[in-house]
């Protein structure tokens, strides 16, 4: 037997692929909880070109939804998208034992509160990944960059569970910042993925590049990110003042890149749109900080949801 976790990955695309190839690397026993994808990764495994080298991988478990482990894992790390309708709670808990750490990997703002809500009893590591990676077929993954994660306990502090969680990472490969203020850090994400995502929805499909160098594209940009800095602040989680012109010229320093609202909208899946945009303007209207910018772009990308 080994001394390594056992971690299960719930929602293995291209995110929860890459990290679960990490910790397979580092020597876990890894499981993968699949719906679509399930015969392909029976048949083949996972497929990751990397800049860090093959990480393709079997997994140790492979299970659809609902099907039974013989025992809890000690990690249970959460890759789905945060859309209206999925209870991720009730999705977790086919494989929430007693002393299960549940770990997420989630774009967004305030996406804790109702998972904590429901296991208050186990430990709730948050992360952020800063990664440029994409699923190309069924059971294959193309990491071009990048691979950091940004953890915490949520809603505040360190605690050893995520320094073991960090612990492993390292090992199989990849940077970790561990964070006393997991909040505060998703806003620093936000200040970036609540411009850049749902803009690239609503230019159909957009890269970076395209949405910085189109006339007056990197002042909506910047009135946007504006916005976002004011209601940071207002929540309490200041940003440097330094931060938008940091991430602007970081983000024309980098290929062209096409975000993963981007891709989820040219291949008619769902956008994440309330937990990257719609919470940040509902927190803004509890706090009555006027955010114009980001409303008219919540309206008008609701305005193309199916009614």
């Amino acid at each position: 037997m080994t001394s390594k976790p056992h971690v299960l990955i719930v929602g293995a695309g291209a995110i929860g692929s890459f990290y679960g190839a990490i910790l397979k690397r580092a020597g876990c026993r890894v499981g993968l909880v699949l719906r679509s994808e399930y015969d392909a990764v029976a048949a083949n495994g996972i497929q990751i070109d990397s800049p860090l080298g093959d990480l393709s991988f079997r997994p140790d478990d492979l299970l659809r939804d609902g099907d039974e482990l013989e025992s809890a894992p000690d990690y249970l790390i959460l890759c789905v998208k945060v859309l209206p309708g999925v209870d991720r709670a009730a999705l977790v808990k086919p494989w929430m034992g007693k002393s299960t750490r549940l770990v997420l990997i989630e774009n967004g703002l305030d996406i804790e509160r109702e998972l904590a809500e429901a296991y208050p009893d186990n430990p709730l590591i948050s992360c952020l990944a800063f990664i440029a990676v994409s699923r190309t077929a069924p059971g294959r993954v193309d990491h071009k960059a990048y691979g950091k994660l940004v953890m915490g306990r949520y809603p505040q502090g360190i605690d050893d569970n995520a320094q073991a969680l960090s612990a492993l990472f390292t090992e199989g490969g990849i940077s970790i910042d561990l964070t006393e203020q997991v909040v505060g850090e998703r806003w620093r994400k936000c200040l970036w993925n609540t411009p850049f995502n749902p803009l690239s929805v609503l230019a159909n499909g957009a890269d970076t590049r395209t949405m910085l160098e189109t006339e007056g594209g990197e002042a909506l940009i910047r009135a946007m990110m504006q916005e976002v800095s004011a209601v940071a602040e207002a929540d309490g989680h200041p940003l440097p003042q330094d931060m938008i012109d940091k991430n602007i010229s970081g983000t024309r320093k980098m290929p062209p890149y096409k975000n993963s609202m981007a891709l989820d909208y040219l291949n008619n899946r769902p956008i994440e749109l309330d937990a990257v945009l719609g919470n940040v303007v509902a927190i803004a209207h509890r706090h009555n900080v006027p955010v114009p910018h980001l409303t008219t772009v919540l309206v008008a990308l609701k305005m193309r949801e199916p009614q």
